[in-house]
């Protein structure tokens, strides 16, 4: 008997994941540079396997030369698409380290995914990331459907962690601009307020065993804003935002996380703004745990659920 309340996969992919850590070289874990390369080998195990793409195309595109990688799964001339927007708390990963997971979605859901290489903190600063993410929306905007293969009107948005923060306020830059919001959110284990030791959840969660801690998050957050003035604008602390008029949006919610509150608190604010929410609460599953689909029928199921929702939502079938 075990009084250890996270999902049998997902703590084998834990041990797995701290294994590999302790086999690398010291590193200072403060260097977002080092973060960076020992983070990208330690996953790499993890994005092997999974959906076979007809094609993948990469280029830089916009105002800001952002790079994109588009996934098609197969030879549909003309595929509804998914942006995607990475985690790693503004600071690292990459579409490397994601590239799994895109890959599941445009598999699962049979649509074209975009993942967007936005540029990370500290180098840049918000409001940054999000800029270069609405000129990424607003280049396929301007895109001939048939040679893209992406039907321009359905697209949806979403993103892990901060990639979902950084959806979210996407959405609401887009509606401020007077340009439409794309046409869903696909909101997995989001970031939408800054750190809220208060909470239930922060109290119950924090601690490496749960895979991300309070003092991680401060360190992200001092990453990511200029200054504390930058909490009040609600392109950083979505939570807060005027939500109205967003599109209809999944939120996938893990248990054992600090962040589950805030997950739960945005999930409400959505529906308090009359937007269309699909929550699930996934019982045992831990911050991230989706990129432990190779081994957890937990995050398979994760998968599924949101790649189904997305079907109906761009009207796949």
């Amino acid at each position: 008997m075990t009084d250890d309340d996270v999902d049998g996969d997902l703590r084998q992919c834990q041990d797995l994941m701290a294994e590999a850590y302790a086999c690398q070289p010291s590193f200072d874990p403060l260097s977002a540079d080092d973060l960076r390369r020992v983070t990208a080998i330690v996953r790499a195990p993890w994005t092997e396997g999974g959906p076979t793409m007809i094609r993948t195309r990469e280029q830089y595109v916009g105002n800001y030369s952002v790079r994109i990688r588009i996934y098609y799964p197969d030879n549909t001339q003309i595929l509804p698409a998914l942006i995607y927007i990475h985690g790693g708390g503004w600071t690292i990963f990459s579409l490397d380290t994601h590239d799994r997971l895109m890959r599941e979605y445009a598999g699962r859901a049979t649509i074209a995914v975009i993942g967007v290489d936005y540029s990370l903190s500290p180098e840049v600063k918000y409001p940054r990331a999000i800029k270069e993410i609405v000129s990424v929306v607003q280049w396929l905007r301007n895109q001939n459907s048939t040679e893209l293969g992406i039907d321009l009107h359905r697209i949806a948005i979403g993103g892990d962690s901060v990639g979902a923060n950084l959806a979210v306020a996407t959405n609401i830059r887009l509606r401020t601009l007077n340009e439409p919001v794309l046409t869903a959110q696909l909101l997995n284990y989001g970031v939408y307020d800054r750190v809220r030791p208060e909470l239930n959840s922060y109290k119950r969660y924090d601690g490496p065993k749960y895979r991300v801690t309070v003092a991680e998050m401060h360190y992200f957050w001092n990453n990511y804003i200029r200054d504390e003035q930058d909490f009040e604008d609600p392109l950083v602390c979505p939570l807060h935002a005027d939500l109205h008029g967003l599109p209809p949006s999944f939120l996938v919610i893990t248990e054992c996380d600090i962040l589950a509150d805030e997950n739960r608190a945005m999930a409400k604010a959505l529906r308090d703004a009359n937007v269309m929410v699909e929550e699930h609460v996934y019982t045992g599953a831990t911050h991230s745990f989706l990129e432990a689909v190779k081994i957890a029928a937990i995050s398979n199921r994760a998968l599924d659920e949101a790649a189904q929702w997305l079907v109906h939502q761009l009207k796949t079938t």
